[in-house]
């Protein structure tokens, strides 16, 4: 049983259709209505049906006022690392400090080169992606210069900024496990689909080897939070399982239900704070939570990545 602490986190991911636009926007205010604390949208720049995401995302929050934003995730081949850098942190300070960074590998390599793109392996997709997480977070960390020379990216210079309104989230979308132990050593959250990850007890393994590098790179399991993209319903007592068994703490569900957004933050996620809520306190009988039990091991051929350098010069 592995409970990491995080507070609950409920959202709903949304289609950014540019056939209605109008509709998309509306279901984000909704989703902030009905109390959910983060609204994600999808982010293909290569779909023609899609509006684009860091557009969406920067109108979505000057509509709304409180929920969180985050996209879900955005391809790295089509989103360079120092200016998606600054585009997030402009957005949080805009936002009020709403904007959470989650970030893919890139797994549609055709559309991405169609793009202009670069069409990488699976191994050099996980080294691009640790490059960018160190440049990304050097970025935001001013005063001073940027230096890097990496196998995918160089930065030669960049001065640093601006600082984000708070310390922003890098949560990462990954199953093999070369991308968890990248996820383990380097990012902030592990951002899967359960629809990818074909049943629950995945997570259980998927946790295991983020623990794992975590605790090698000096850091504690407790860092990395636990989010889940779902692809339909799950009740209220499935779902507080699955934050005590498997420590998710973030629970996105995949629709444009305007009826299923409401329900899920309405009734569905204060009925799984409640029951979590009850199983974290002490002197209270534990409920014996002993699902999803065994299970496939993830399979990953990628090869791993030597640990990462910046040269780095700060202004007085």
């Amino acid at each position: 049983m592995t409970d990491y602490g995080h507070d609950l986190l409920f959202s709903a991911n949304l289609i950014p259709s540019s056939e209605h636009p109008d509709t998309v926007v509306a279901l984000a205010e909704l989703a902030e209505q009905a109390g959910l604390d983060l609204v994600t949208f999808q982010d293909h720049p290569y779909q023609p049906t899609f509006l684009d995401t860091w557009t969406l995302l920067s109108y979505v929050a000057a509509r709304t006022s409180t929920i969180r934003l985050a996209g879900n995730v955005h391809p790295l081949p089509l989103r360079p690392p120092a200016m998606l850098a600054q585009s997030a942190a402009s957005l949080d300070l805009l936002s009020g400090g709403r904007f959470e960074l989650a970030l893919g590998a890139g797994g549609f390599q055709d559309a991405i080169a169609a793009m202009g793109g670069p069409r990488r392996a699976p191994g050099q997709a996980v080294a691009a992606l640790e490059e960018a997480i160190a440049i990304i977070r050097a970025v935001w960390d001013p005063p001073g210069e940027v230096f890097f020379e990496g196998e995918h990216y160089q930065v030669t210079g960049m001065r640093r900024g601006p600082r984000p309104a708070h310390e922003i989230g890098v949560w990462v979308g990954g199953y093999r496990p070369r991308m968890l132990e990248l996820i383990g050593r380097a990012a902030d959250g592990w951002l899967p689909s359960l629809p990818h990850l074909g049943e629950l007890d995945a997570l259980r393994r998927g946790n295991a080897v983020i623990d794992e590098a975590a605790e090698r790179t000096g850091r504690k399991p407790s860092d990395i939070r636990r989010l889940l993209n779902l692809g339909e319903e799950l009740p209220a007592e499935q779902l507080a399982e699955v934050a005590l068994v498997h420590g998710t703490s973030g629970f996105t569900l995949m629709t444009m239900d305007p009826g299923r957004i409401r329900r899920f933050g309405e009734e569905v996620a204060p009925a799984v704070r409640e029951l979590v809520a009850k199983e974290r306190a002490p002197d209270v009988p534990r409920l014996g939570l002993d699902l999803f039990q065994g299970g496939p091991v993830i399979q990953d051929g990628t090869t791993g990545t030597e640990p990462l350098t910046i040269t780095e010069r700060r202004s007085p």
